[in-house]
């Protein structure tokens, strides 16, 4: 069973930078993608970034600003957030998946972190 742990939240102005980390145990590398999602209050979870051994996928609303990695080992999975916006407030999760599909549905997960608290001010 895939256990993920998230950190690296906080609480940062308009224009900053965070870096999320996911610890990953258990995770076999493939073409199953490990992803970050996000969700605000009173909105839907939405797919933020994924990874896979095949590349790196991205919302449109953070290409160019939010950049997925990982180490050599799967073991850690970054997300690396630049430029921020307020409109980037939100719980951010990670997730790893056992099958391919569609990376931005939440249904295709099946492992989930617990979050990490994401808040931007203007």
């Amino acid at each position: 069973q895939v256990r993920l742990v998230e950190s690296g939240g906080g609480s940062v102005q308009a224009g900053g930078s965070l870096r999320l980390s996911c610890t990953v145990f258990g995770y076999s590398p493939g073409t199953n993608p490990v992803a970050w999602f996000r969700q605000a209050p009173g909105k839907e979870r939405e797919g933020v970034a994924a990874i896979t051994t095949g590349g790196t996928w991205y919302a449109d609303s953070v290409k160019g600003r939010f950049t997925i990695s990982r180490d050599n080992a799967w073991s850690t999975v970054w997300l690396q957030m630049n430029s921020l916006k307020p409109e980037d407030t939100a719980m951010y999760y990670c997730a790893a998946s056992k099958i391919g599909g569609i990376w931005y549905r939440p249904s295709l997960y099946n492992s989930w972190g617990q979050g990490t608290q994401v808040t931007v001010s203007s």
